[in-house]
This record gives structure tokens, sequence and C-alpha cells, in this order.
């Protein structure tokens, strides 16, 4: 897993290689096709995110899952936070067991190990990317380490908090943009940030769902605006990214967490085959002019 891949240029960029339990190979970077990370934003039940994960394999292929076994920085206290550490990682293993690969957030140093033992994907929240005692923590497990850029961060500051993962030793580094604050409750994607980005060693994923978020734009709640989610998402396939990070709901209407933001499971397969469509095209024209 994070073994190198070249792309046959003189790139120093590599790819990041998932490997799941069931030998399915999810590879970002260094010219691989489009990786994808999927999933409801939060553990629901475990019968849930058994449906969820076979609905996205069966649609999309080879996929990273994505849950989250606690949603710490809900905007209101009494917002759904979900089943806790040890309860939603042992869904989590359930659902590796089954052959999946798996990413799920951490909010402490101390999840960082337990969390391990689990999920293939460490990830770090927006709002925790500049956290060192957690980035440190992350990179030590030797886990690949999916760094969220905070609103609040430049491209090219988001470059530090990778800088502290790699000084543990560990160069299994995702960065994902998820859109920066512009104004109140308002979200915008510079599509800039990515060519920034991509210029490091690192690849770089699109966050298509939280970037269309409206944090608290819902009062307790956030909103969102999901029927820009392929709009943006075409532009940041076209702008050369090495992976997209979807959040998917079968009744967004009815999810405990963003799913005002989520696209609909029924939305999922023509929305990732148009974004494969640009994809290839993307990544021929990189090779013409490699």
């Amino acid at each position: 897993m994070g073994a190198p891949i070249t792309n046959g240029s003189t790139s120093t960029r590599v790819a990041i290689e998932v490997v799941s339990p069931g030998g399915e190979i999810i590879a970002f970077g260094a010219g691989q096709p489009l990786g994808l990370i999927a999933g409801p934003c939060v553990i629901e039940s475990e019968e849930h995110v058994h449906f969820m994960a076979d609905a996205i394999r069966k649609i999309a292929g080879p996929f990273v899952f994505k849950a989250s076994f606690d949603k710490a920085n809900r905007t209101s206290a009494t917002g759904f936070r979900g089943p806790g550490l040890q309860e939603g990682l042992r869904i989590l293993a359930g659902l590796k067991a089954a052959g999946y690969a798996i990413l799920t957030d951490i909010h402490e140093p101390s999840q960082a190990e337990p969390a391990a033992q689990v999920a293939d994907i460490l990830q770090i929240p927006a709002f925790l990317c500049r956290q060192t005692d957690l980035l440190l923590a992350a990179g030590r497990t030797g886990r690949i380490v999916n760094i969220k850029k905070g609103q609040f961060v430049a491209p090219q500051d988001i470059r530090h908090a990778a800088e502290k993962v790699a000084s543990t030793g560990n160069n299994k580094i995702l960065i994902t943009e998820r859109g920066s604050s512009f104004g109140y409750n308002n979200l915008v994607v510079d599509m800039r940030g990515l060519k920034i980005m991509r210029d490091w060693d690192w690849p770089v994923i699109f966050d298509a769902t939280h970037s269309v978020q409206l944090p608290g734009g819902a009062g307790s709640a956030s909103g969102g605006q999901p029927q820009f989610i392929e709009t943006l998402s075409r532009a940041a396939v076209a702008a050369g990214i090495d992976g997209v990070f979807v959040e998917v709901h079968d009744q967004p209407e009815k999810a405990l967490s963003d799913g005002a933001n989520a696209l609909r499971l029924s939305l999922l397969a023509d929305f990732w085959k148009r974004l494969n469509r640009i994809d290839s095209v993307v990544k021929a024209a990189d090779f013409l002019h490699g």
C-alpha cells in the first residue's frame, strides 16, 4: 500500500495505492484513472453502511468507502454525531471483512492508533488541518493520511500540514480541496488552487459535496447546493485532479448528517461515467504533451 507508481514521464509525482481486503486496487495520482472515495457522511447504522457500500460498488466498481464514526464538528450540539469510536470501528471492521477499503475521520491524537487498525486511510477534518499533534499521530500509524484543506487555508499553505505528516517518515499523503470561506455561510472553489497543490508530489482529491455546502446556512445545521456538485466536479476533473470524494446517500432528505449537500445514490452512475470520460480526455492530452 502506498508504493510509488511512475507515470512514464520525468515527473516526481507518484500514485498512492489502496489495496482492499478483497484484492481490489484503488490508486490516486501519477496518471492513474480517477479514484473514488464515497459513502454517507456518518455511520447511521450497520445495515445502512453495508447497503451503501454494496450499492456504490455495483455502480462504480472498486472504491474507498467513507463514513465517520463521530462528527465532532456539527453546527449544533443536538446534531447526530454517530455511534462513537468503539462501536463505529466495530461496524467499519465488519465492512472491511466484507472486502472494502475504508476511510474514516479522526479528531484526536488518541484515536489514530485504534482507527488505523481498521481504516486504510485516516482523514484529518478540514477544521483540524493545522493541528500538529493530530497530524503527527496519523502519520506515525503508517496509514495513508488524507488531509482536508481547511476553509481558512490558502492552497499554498496546506503544504505545511502535509510536511508535518511527512516528517514522521510517512509520505503516503492525499490532499483534499473542499472549498474556501467566501463571506458568511458560503464556500467557493478556486480552481487555481488545484494546480498549485498538484505541483507537489502528493495526489490531490476534490471533495465534490462539501464544496457545495453552505456552512451553518440552515440555522442550526449546514445547508447545501447539490445542484452544483457535478458542475464543480467536471471543472475539477478537467483541471487534472487525481480523485473525487463524494458523500452519497440513498435518501439525502432523511440523512442524519450533511444530507443537504449529499449526492443522491440514484445519480451516482451517470455522474461517475461523465467524470471518467472527462478524466480520460485530460489524461490523453497530458500524455500527448508529456
